[in-house]
């Protein structure tokens, strides 16, 4: 079935990701941000990181956003009233990433090693906040080289299901699409993504629909079947 194949184009969250978007009631954002020396009251810092993340929930699945999708810093200023300063607003960022990003286990890292071995591989990745943290933890579990094309959606504004993140990469590749097999685990995002773009698809995780090419338990069994 994949014999064709010669690059994957990898969504993150929830594919190789997990535990990301700790954005719920019980989270205290403040903790992180006093560490960094953040000025701003515990009440003030947990209000405007929940209205940030309301102002851009609302926004992401809206097709008037797919290609001008606000960055952290835009929503920021559309919802924090009172005046920042530029370092104020940095360490709002940066607190509002380190809820954003997940963990990757350590049987991914090596799935994602092994599957570099026979595959380019490639992500297209949907995150608010700006790519350095998630950068910063690809090196540190070592895949950081593993990735020949990347679109991150706060680099562009360019969200899925819309097929330019796709197109992107593949442009980035120079590799025809045909020879391209996104994997993901959103019907909507991923698969539907991929569809508008050309692009065979298969999902992982609970996700299930009969326009994916294959549905799998996960990244590791569809490893498996891929080596």
């Amino acid at each position: 079935m994949y014999s064709n194949k010669s690059a994957l184009l990898l969504d993150m969250n929830s594919t190789f990701m997990f535990g990301e978007d700790n954005f719920g009631t019980s989270e205290d954002f403040s903790k992180h941000y006093h560490k960094m020396g953040g000025t701003l009251s515990k009440n003030e810092i947990n209000k405007h990181i929940r209205s940030v993340y309301a102002y851009l929930d609302e926004r992401y699945p809206d097709e008037r956003y797919r290609h001008n999708f606000p960055t952290v810093e835009e929503a920021i200023n559309k919802v924090v009233e009172k005046k920042l300063s530029g370092e104020e607003v940095l360490k709002i960022i940066e607190t509002f990433a380190h809820h954003e990003i997940g963990y990757i286990p350590t049987e991914y890292v090596e799935a994602l090693h092994k599957l570099s071995e026979s595959y380019i591989l490639a992500v297209v990745i949907d995150i608010w906040a700006p790519k350095i943290t998630w950068l910063t933890l690809f090196e540190e579990v070592g895949i950081d080289k593993l990735f020949t094309a990347s679109s991150f959606s706060s680099d562009h504004g360019m969200v899925k299901p819309s097929p330019k993140p796709f197109e992107l990469v593949l442009k980035q590749l120079g590799i025809k699409k045909e020879k391209c097999l996104v994997i993901g685990d959103s019907i909507r995002r991923d698969l539907g993504g991929a569809s508008a773009a050309g692009i065979d698809c298969v999902l992982v995780g609970t996700a299930k629909y009969k326009n994916a090419l294959n549905c799998y338990k996960n990244l590791l069994e569809l490893s498996h079947e891929l080596q």
